[in-house]
């Protein structure tokens, strides 16, 4: 094969050396491979010497000329804006080095998914190539506003937000809070393998997320992410109520304490809904950080030293992560436990002042302070929390919602109030699954 550069985006059939042949959307080549994008939403690498022959194939029906997408700006077909914030599903491999690395501009991402043409007319924006890692309540605010912006424009059905997994959840949640009654769909979309990777699951993830919003009525922030490991279906999770359960898995997503959404089997078209949608009834309103809140998450673990907790004294809220039920080590036992007078001294102070909050370490399950008496005390002590199963990195981000829009006295009443579904009305026994 004769050095030739590919086109990104462009839809090529190669012949090999071995007669076989393939078709796919030419994705990225190093001075060895060229990566293709085959149908079925998989990566391939071919070595260059193999490659007997090859040509651009023109598809009719997907035309990815810039001029020519405004022409689906129509009755036909529904609106979609991808708001790219970066993160694996935007990198690629960098063979010289082996590591992943954002490469992908928001024309690059959608030209490797033709099929999105297919679904909707598909409109893309950089915010900020930013891996979530370094995301904070600033960063919310951009995307926020930038929702805000978008939703000026009538015609869009829903917002697909690209965004790296490590902390896809805590912007979910804090999208969730700060955008009150949303009326479309905003779906985060990740990807725990680079685009360019043959195993990525970004092509399923993107498209599943696509086919929702354009056959949905339903409105509000979810995460749509692999249902198994299988390239199969995808499952949407309400944006308060996910965790990342694993550090690799495709479907390392999960519900914690209630159904996912829905299921996307996108293959063959069918949506299967699982759970009711939030009420998003009332008026749209944005409600953004104060950039300058501090809260803190401390979690319990034996040998918890007092002097870990008084950086925090300065905080405006801080999250305790129990043990169990929602316990701390605040009992005096014996001479070797009797720091833990001055924890609880922290506790009564703090919470008095500030606003202190109780989960649990455990994946599933209730706070309950009710239970032993050490749970009293921390009740009594103005610890907020009991009977509710709302997952630590949701409460954290509701806690600093609730400070930066609300007075101290409000925040600890709406604490407790089920604001978008963080809080699950019952423990139901079948939601024990991991």
């Amino acid at each position: 094969m004769e050095d030739k550069d590919f086109v990104q985006g462009k839809k090529y059939v190669v012949k090999l050396k071995d007669k076989s042949v393939m078709e796919g959307v030419f994705v990225s080549e190093t001075s060895i491979h060229v990566f293709l994008k085959l149908k079925s939403g998989y990566n391939a690498g071919f070595e260059k010497k193999n490659i007997t022959e090859y040509k651009e194939v023109v598809d009719r029906k997907i035309s990815r000329d810039k001029k020519v997408t405004k022409k689906y700006d129509s009755k036909k077909l529904h609106k979609i804006l991808i708001l790219h914030t970066g993160g694996t599903i935007a990198s690629k491999v960098d063979y010289s080095t082996g590591a992943v690395t954002p490469r992908f501009s928001p024309e690059d991402l959608v030209g490797m998914y033709p099929e999105l043409m297919d679904l909707a007319s598909v409109e893309s924006k950089l915010v900020s190539n930013i891996p979530s890692d370094d995301m904070n309540f600033h960063h919310y605010n951009m995307l926020g506003k930038s929702i805000v912006e978008a939703l000026k424009d009538k015609k869009i059905k829903g917002i697909i937000l690209t965004h790296g997994t490590d902390t896809l959840h805590y912007t979910s949640a804090a999208l969730s809070f700060a955008l009150e009654c949303v009326p479309i769909p905003i779906v985060l979309v990740g990807s725990q393998r680079s685009s360019d990777r043959p195993s990525s699951d970004a092509a399923l993830n993107l498209l599943s997320a696509a086919y929702f919003i354009t056959n949905t009525k339903s409105s509000g922030v979810y995460i749509c992410m692999h249902e198994n490991m299988n390239d199969e279906k995808c499952v949407l999770l309400k944006g308060v109520n996910a965790k990342k359960m694993h550090s690799t898995r495709r479907d390392a997503f999960k519900s914690i304490n209630t159904k996912p959404f829905a299921t996307i089997d996108f293959n063959n078209k069918k949506i299967d809904y699982k759970d009711e949608a939030s009420s998003t009834h009332g008026n749209f309103s944005f409600k953004p950080f104060n950039e300058k809140i501090r809260v803190g998450i401390i979690r319990s673990r034996p040998g918890l030293a007092p002097e870990e907790l008084k950086p925090y004294e300065k905080f405006d809220g801080l999250v305790l992560e129990g043990t169990g039920l929602g316990h701390f080590p605040i009992g005096f036992i014996d001479k070797s436990t009797e720091h833990n007078k001055e924890i609880l001294s922290f506790i009564k102070d703090f919470a008095d002042k500030k606003v202190l909050c109780m989960t649990t370490q455990t994946i599933r399950g209730r706070v309950n302070l009710s239970v032993y008496s050490p749970g009293r005390a921390l009740k009594e002590a103005g610890v907020l929390g009991h009977d509710l199963d709302i997952i630590t990195e949701t409460a954290y981000v509701k806690l600093a919602w609730l400070l930066s829009n609300y007075s101290r006295n409000e925040a600890k009443k709406l604490y407790h109030a089920n604001l978008r579904g963080e809080i699950s009305k019952r423990s139901e026994v079948e939601e024990y699954e991991l």
